[in-house]
C-alpha cells in the first residue's frame, strides 16, 4: 500500500507542541517519539503546531493540514477549563498549550479532518467537547495507581502495566480486534465525566477510561490514554491505531495543486 496520496505528496499532519519556559526565552517542543511514530508507522509527514500564548489561526491552519496529532505531555490541563476547582498540580499546567489545542480539536472534528490523540490528548479531547477530568486519579478508593513508576529505567516504564478491554462494536476494537490487549499507563490524571459527545471505547480493568472517540465525527477522531508511540518497534493494538490515522489522513488528504479529495490506497 502506498503511504502517497496520487498527488505524490505524504499526507500533512500538525502535532502539538508544548510551551518549555526557559531562564530568558520560551521554546516549543514536541518528543522525538511522537514525531517519529507518525513519520515511521503512521506514514504521514509530521509538522509541528507551536503553542503560542496569542494562539494560532486555526482556519488557516487547518486548511493546509490532513491530521492533527495530539501528544502526551508532563503538563495538566488547567482546571478552569472544566470547571474543575483549584488545580492539585499548580505548577504542571501549559495555558498557552490548551489555548490552542482545545479549540484545535473542536475544529478540526468539525471540519473532518481525522484527529488522534494520546494521553494529554485524550484528556484535552474529552475537555474540548465538554467533559472532565480527575485530577488525581490514584486517589480513587479502589482503584489502579496509573501514575508513571519512578523507581525502574527508562523503557520499563513504558512497559504494559494493565489490560485494556475494548468496547464491543466500537471504532478501536474494529480497528484493533477484540484483544486480548495490554497497555501502558504513565498518567495522573485522567477522564471523570465524559463530553455529551464523547464515547468510550475501552477502559482498564478499574473502569479508568483508556480510550474515547467522538460520536458522529464525519472523519477519524479517536484518543488513548496510554502511550502507543513508546517502546519501539511499535507494535500490535499500538501499530493498528497509527496505521489507521496514517490511512485516514491519506482519505482525507486533498491534493496540493487542485484542493480535490483524491482518498489514496
Amino acid at each position: 500500500m502506498s503511504r502517497r496520496t496520487s498527488s505524490g505528496r505524504l499526507p500533512l499532519v500538525g502535532v502539538t507542541a508544548c510551551r518549555i519556559m526557559g531562564e530568558h526565552n520560551a521554546s516549543h517542543r514536541v518528543g522525538e517519539k511522537y514525531v517519529t511514530a507518525m513519520s515511521e508507522v503512521a506514514g504521514v509527514c509530521p509538522v509541528i503546531i507551536p503553542a503560542l500564548p496569542g494562539g494560532v489561526e486555526i482556519d488557516s491552519l487547518l486548511d493546509r493540514l490532513d491530521g492533527v496529532f495530539l501528544t502526551g505531555s508532563p503538563s495538566n490541563v488547567e482546571p478552569a477549563r472544566y470547571d474543575g476547582g483549584d488545580s492539585a498540580t499548580p505548577d504542571e499546567h501549559d495555558p498557552a498549550r490548551d489555548g490552542v489545542t482545545l479549540d484545535l480539536a473542536r475544529a478540526a472534528v468539525a471540519r473532518g479532518i481525522p484527529l488522534l490523540g494520546v494521553c494529554r490528548g485524550a484528556q484535552e479531547l474529552n475537555v474540548a467537547f465538554g467533559g472532565t477530568l480527575h485530577q488525581e486519579i490514584h486517589t480513587k478508593t479502589g482503584g489502579l495507581d496509573h501514575r508513571m513508576r519512578r523507581d525502574v529505567p527508562y523503557d520499563w516504564k513504558y512497559r504494559p502495566a494493565h489490560s485494556l478491554e475494548l468496547v464491543a462494536g466500537g471504532r478501536l476494537a474494529a480497528i484493533a480486534g477484540p484483544g486480548p490487549h495490554l497497555v501502558n499507563s504513565l498518567h495522573g490524571q485522567a477522564i471523570e465525566r465524559l463530553g455529551p459527545r464523547v464515547v468510550a471505547e475501552g477502559r482498564a480493568p478499574d473502569g479508568v477510561v483508556e480510550a474515547i472517540s467522538i460520536a458522529d465525527a464525519p472523519a477519524f477522531a479517536l484518543a488513548v490514554q496510554w502511550h502507543p508511540e513508546w517502546p519501539r518497534p511499535v507494535e500490535g493494538i499500538n501499530r493498528a491505531i497509527f496505521e489507521a490515522f496514517g490511512k485516514a489522513a491519506r482519505a482525507a488528504a486533498k491534493d496540493a495543486r487542485t484542493g480535490v479529495d483524491v482518498a489514496a490506497e
